[in-house]
């Protein structure tokens, strides 16, 4: 049997965080998961450690957009029909939530947490050794139309009131600042303070190398194992039990099938995407990612190639892959860049765990002695998991956390 202070949950971006942050803080911690570190929602992100993402993925309130996404016909949003009974309760309550004042409480507690993102994650990637993935080239949205930039005009609006920089661009001036793109859409506006990196996993496993070299124990079983022993927690691996005082679930999209033995029920919807590399054609470059707003994709320079990440699947958390959006955007992607042959043998598929007023879960489980929460960080996990880890470490130490932990604590969706 291995006795620890704390046993995190979850081995994604978020979970590994935290398990580092509390290492610092004199804690003695077992990193758990069913697969290896960064494996799952961590590796097939867009790599994005983002500053600006202030306003969120919000119901739509025109019956124009309501009638295109029912019919399917936006590439940046796909749903299974017999899924729609099951989500929607979840889609109403987002409705609720994204309203004026809703998206503006989103945007405060996102602030919050994406002020200090980069310097959590470079500091960690100093220490890690993991600094060479990390890219200081900004990155940019592409707008197609006038209404679309027109759009946008809320998040710029934010980011004045929280004092975050970007640039507008004509297109010439992003053909000028992107050579290898096609001159597609009305306009541009680079973001240069959000930062990027070539390989979301390689990220990941550096700072999971950096946890055990430091004496932290990585474990691996299957998590709803967890239940009360004589002096806290337990949980089985294929090693033997683990105790421990403390218990962190960031277990992302699957924490809910932990909680409800708990007694713990959250909102937790899954947002499932799809990811594909290209070789680029000829000696094309991609010097920054690229944000094709309306369209909902990303196009961004890997290790493995230009990789092209999908919007919103709506569908069983587990139901087989259909990566209907994939189909439809390489036409659109290969418009805007010369995309090449595909690299994958087949679309990658990942989930993202999202409440419905689109910030996460971070603080003590309510009714439940020594257990923390730390998961629901929707489409802002890998910019957003360290410094939650941070917030954990200082509240299960007793410290005062660096930021207010109250937009984000579960009791503002009831004890659970």
């Amino acid at each position: 049997m291995i006795s620890t202070d704390v046993i995190v949950l979850g081995a994604g971006m978020v979970g590994t965080s935290a398990a580092l942050h509390l290492q610092a803080k004199g804690k003695s911690v077992v990193l758990f998961d069913r697969r290896g570190i960064g494996e799952e929602t961590s590796y097939g992100n867009a790599g994005i450690v983002e500053r600006e993402g202030l306003v969120p993925v919000a119901f739509p309130r025109e019956i124009g957009a309501l009638i295109r996404y029912g019919l399917r016909l936006e590439p940046a949003a796909n749903y299974h029909f017999s899924f729609l009974p099951k989500i929607a309760p979840w889609l109403f309550q987002l409705f609720l939530a994204t309203d004026k004042a809703g998206i503006a409480a989103f945007a405060a507690g996102v602030d919050a947490l994406s002020r200090p993102a980069v310097a959590e994650h470079r500091e960690l990637a100093r220490q890690a050794g993991a600094e060479g993935f990390f890219r200081d080239t900004g990155w940019v949205r592409l707008y197609r139309s006038h209404k679309g930039l027109a759009d946008a005009a809320s998040l710029h609006d934010f980011a004045d009131q929280y004092g975050i920089a970007y640039q507008h661009l004509t297109i010439p001036e992003l053909k000028e600042m992107e050579p290898d793109l096609n001159p597609v859409g009305v306009g541009a506006v680079f973001w240069p303070e959000t930062q990027s990196v070539s390989w979301p996993e390689g990220v990941t496993k550096a700072y999971g190398d950096l946890f055990v070299g430091r004496g932290g124990v990585v474990a691996k079983g299957d998590a709803r194992s967890l239940r009360r022993g004589g002096n806290g927690w337990v949980v089985s691996s294929e090693a033997g039990e683990i105790t421990a005082r403390h218990v962190v679930v960031a277990l992302g999209p699957w924490s809910n099938d932990l909680l409800d033995r708990f007694d713990l029920k959250y909102p937790l919807a899954v947002k499932r995407g799809y990811h594909m590399h290209f070789a680029p054609k000829g000696e094309a470059k991609l010097g920054r990612p690229i944000v094709d707003v309306e369209k909902g994709y990303v196009i961004t320079q890997m290790l493995k190639g230009i990789r092209l990440t999908t919007g919103i699947e709506f569908a069983d958390r587990d139901a087989p892959p259909t990566p209907r959006q994939l189909d439809i955007l390489k036409p659109v992607a290969r418009e805007l860049f010369p995309l090449g042959a595909e690299v994958d043998p087949e679309p990658w598929l990942g989930r993202r765990p999202v409440l419905p007023d689109g910030l996460p879960i971070v603080g003590p489980a309510p009714g439940v002695p020594d257990m923390w929460l730390d998961f629901g960080h929707g489409h802002l996990g890998f910019t957003h998991g360290p410094i939650t880890g941070r917030l954990i470490a200082e509240a299960i130490s007793g410290e005062k956390p660096t930021i207010d932990l109250t937009p984000f604590r579960a009791e503002r969706f009831g004890r659970g």
